[in-house]
C-alpha cells in the first residue's frame, strides 16, 4: 500500500535523516521526497509517499516520539486492490 505523510519539525542538519531513517527500520519504502524550509529556516516540512504492506500506524506512532516532530499527518492512503479472474 501507498501512504501520503506530511511531517513538520525542527530544521536542523539531522533531522530528514532521521526520518529516513526510521522508515528504512520500520520496513518503508520511500518513493518520493520534498522537504522546504519555512520562512524564518526554523520548521521543515517534509511530505513523503511510502509504500509497504506494513500497517501505517507503525511508521506514524515512532515518527510522532521522535525528537523534533511537531506533527504527522496522513493524507490519504491507496488501498490495495486484489481482482480475481
Amino acid at each position: 500500500m501507498k501512504y501520503f505523510l506530511i511531517i513538520q519539525g525542527n530544521n536542523s542538519p539531522e533531522f530528514l535523516e532521521r526520518i529516513l531513517r526510521i522508515c528504512r527500520h520500520r520496513g518503508f519504502t520511500v518513493q518520493n521526497l520534498n522537504a522546504e524550509t519555512t520562512q524564518n529556516e526554523e520548521s521543515l516540512h517534509i511530505t513523503i509517499t511510502v509504500c509497504s504492506e506494513r500497517p501505517i500506524n507503525l511508521l506514524t506512532k515512532q515518527l510522532e516520539k521522535t525528537f523534533g516532530v511537531s506533527q504527522v499527518v496522513i493524507l490519504t492512503q491507496n488501498i490495495k486492490i486484489q481482482a480475481s479472474a
